[in-house]
């Protein structure tokens, strides 16, 4: 069994890639250090802390593990090298991840080497069940394809609001896809599981917001799909991305995990535009996170019809008051005891109830909120810009939208699970993520989540003027990683090789 001090230590490190500088010959190093080895004594009290983890880097040589043994056996052959910074002032070795190798491949080396890199988030290596899981950011990808580089500037308030709401988001995916019956599916790298979605998609929400990540005082991450039954991935996130006052390995930031199906995240909106509204909670942001490699049984096997449809991928929401690009204007939420969807502790796949989940379940439960909540409001479907529904197959939120009086334009735009799948935790964020790349300022936004168990949260969104003028830092928007030209799709029996993961 792995030991905990150890692993800790290991990760305090490399999850941020944490590097030191000294004040006087500005000799940089990979590890945080109270000491200059070229100055001594004299450079106590004078190493600056910096790190890498929004930084890019350089693939400076490489070569080829096609044999790998015990903890990297599942991923089969991957290449290794050495990364720089700074115009080489840091050297580190890294795993370039996000590449399918497979035997008798031949790997060009010289179209890798001298390219630039982007650090990410994932699993370091396998370990057994009862294990610690391991995460490092010594894995790169490269910077020109499909994850670019995007540089993290905090920006200082500009505006404050009176109503609370969403002031930056962020979404990310892996480039793998399965495609079957005119329907792609986003999968996860051997690498990756919900929490290293999550770390992804909130960095992005920072670089997007311009936030400081020490004001998030609060940060919320729901997921079905934590790879641990007893501790929080929060944590881990809240570590990774520097989230409140930081004290050694310590962050000053409440972290949390929820859990109700696919709205574990979409239900906490509320709390976070609730939380920071209260003066006294000395909350200036909230983040929320939904993040799952979303879970289904193999075709032939018991809960095996959920295979169709499952995806990868999550989505983050940073709530405030300040430069606010879409305010929550309002909510409506139900909840019965409808068992369309579950699974037992201790149980690796979740079942599905049938027909079930349809007219008892999602479509009781999504009308009821949003309807509920266009009446609170005094509004009808046409007083509307767009429409967002939770997306468990193509089908359903098409029936919805219909059914409530939505127009095509108002509703098609969120729908992506003919990209992405169905994201579970992630799904109608990343439907609205879509939507908040492409609406325009003084529009009104009506989203209604779901999650099995059962139950619905419906919000209304206007967008503000400043939802134009942090577009532009965002890279990798939602069409970006859906249409982006270095989607690489795989088999079946990869898919279910990787949608394992280590």
């Amino acid at each position: 069994m792995s030991s905990e001090p150890i692993e800790r230590r290991v990760s305090y490190l490399g999850d941020r890639l944490k590097a030191s500088r000294c004040q006087s010959c500005a000799k940089e190093y990979f590890e945080v250090r109270d000491y200059c080895s070229n100055c001594g004594r004299k450079s106590y009290g004078k190493m600056d802390s910096i790190d890498l983890f929004y930084d890019k880097g350089k693939l400076e040589l490489c070569t080829f593990i096609n044999e790998p043994t015990n903890k990297f056996i599942k991923l089969s052959s991957f290449v290794y090298g050495i990364v720089s910074f700074h115009d080489g002032k840091i050297r580190l070795p890294g795993r370039l991840t996000d590449q399918l190798i497979n035997d008798g491949d031949d790997v060009d080396f010289s179209s890798l080497e001298g390219r630039e890199v982007v650090p990410r988030f994932r699993r370091r290596y396998s370990v057994g069940k009862s294990d610690l899981i391991p995460t490092i950011s010594l894995a790169f990808t490269l910077a020109d394809e499909y994850y670019p580089h995007q540089e993290y500037s905090v920006v200082a308030p500009n505006k404050e609001y009176d109503i609370p709401g969403v002031v930056g988001y962020g979404v990310y995916t892996s480039k793998f896809r399965i495609k079957e019956v005119g329907l792609e599916r986003a999968v996860p790298f051997i690498d990756e599981d919900a929490v290293t979605a999550a770390v992804e998609a909130g960095k992005l929400a920072l670089i997007h917001s311009g936030v400081d990540s020490k004001l998030v005082g609060k940060v919320y991450v729901g997921s079905e799909s934590n790879p641990y039954a007893v501790k929080p991935i929060a944590s881990k996130v809240a570590q990774v991305l520097k989230l409140g006052e930081e004290d050694g390995d310590i962050q000053g930031v409440d972290a949390v995990d929820t859990e109700f199906a696919c709205k574990a995240a979409s239900s906490m909106f509320k709390d976070a535009a609730s939380l920071v509204s209260y003066p006294r909670s000395g909350i200036k942001y909230a983040m929320v996170i939904g993040a799952d490699n979303a879970q289904a049984a193999p075709r032939g096997c018991p809960g095996g019809e959920l295979d169709t449809f499952v995806g990868y991928g999550g989505a983050a929401f940073i709530f405030g008051k300040h430069d606010v690009i879409a305010e929550v204007e309002g909510w409506y939420s139900c909840t019965s005891d409808t068992p369309d969807f579950w699974r037992r502790d201790g149980e690796p796949f979740p079942m599905h109830g049938g027909r079930f989940t349809g007219d008892p379940a999602y479509f009781k439960h999504v009308r009821k909120a949003a309807s509920k909540l266009m009446e609170r409001l005094n509004l009808k479907a046409s007083d509307l810009n767009y429409f967002v529904a939770h997306q468990p197959n193509p089908q359903f939120p098409v029936r919805i939208a219909k059914e409530l009086g939505f127009r095509d334009e108002q509703y098609l735009p969120s729908l992506q699970i003919n990209k992405f799948g169905n994201t579970y935790s992630g799904c109608s964020p990343v439907g609205l993520a879509a939507v908040l790349d492409i609406a325009k300022p003084e529009e009104r936004i009506l989203v209604a989540s779901y999650g099995s168990g059962a139950g619905s949260d419906a919000y209304l969104l206007r967008t503000t003027s400043q939802l134009l003028d942090k577009r532009s830092r965002q890279k990798m928007n939602v069409k970006f990683q859906a249409e982006n030209p270095f989607v690489e799709y795989v088999d079946y029996t990869t898919y279910r090789r990787l949608k394992l993961g280590m």
